[in-house]
């Protein structure tokens, strides 16, 4: 599954108008990215898609040096199941 990275985003599929998939982040300020949308084509469900992109964010959050806010309710989910996750939570 190729994941591309677009402006603010990670996706898979096609970027002109509506990706199969996608997760979204705002950079606010210099250490921190709000992710605040993630979006899985009906397709693409059941694929552990979303969980996937999700992983894409941590590993550019560590690759940068980044906090992570989680305001995306599936993201947010994956860092409560993901204790891992927590080097990049913004607290």
């Amino acid at each position: 599954m190729d994941i591309k990275r677009g402006e603010n985003k990670f996706y898979i599929g096609e970027d002109a108008g509506h990706p199969d998939a996608e997760i979204h982040y705002v950079p606010t300020g210099a250490t921190r990215i709000i992710v605040d949308h993630t979006h899985v084509s009906d397709e693409l469900r059941g694929q552990k898609v979303g969980e996937k992109l999700v992983m894409k964010v941590i590993e550019f959050a560590r690759e940068e040096n980044l906090l992570v806010v989680p305001l995306c309710p599936f993201t947010k989910h994956q860092f409560e199941v993901h204790p891992e996750y927590a080097d990049v939570l913004a607290k």
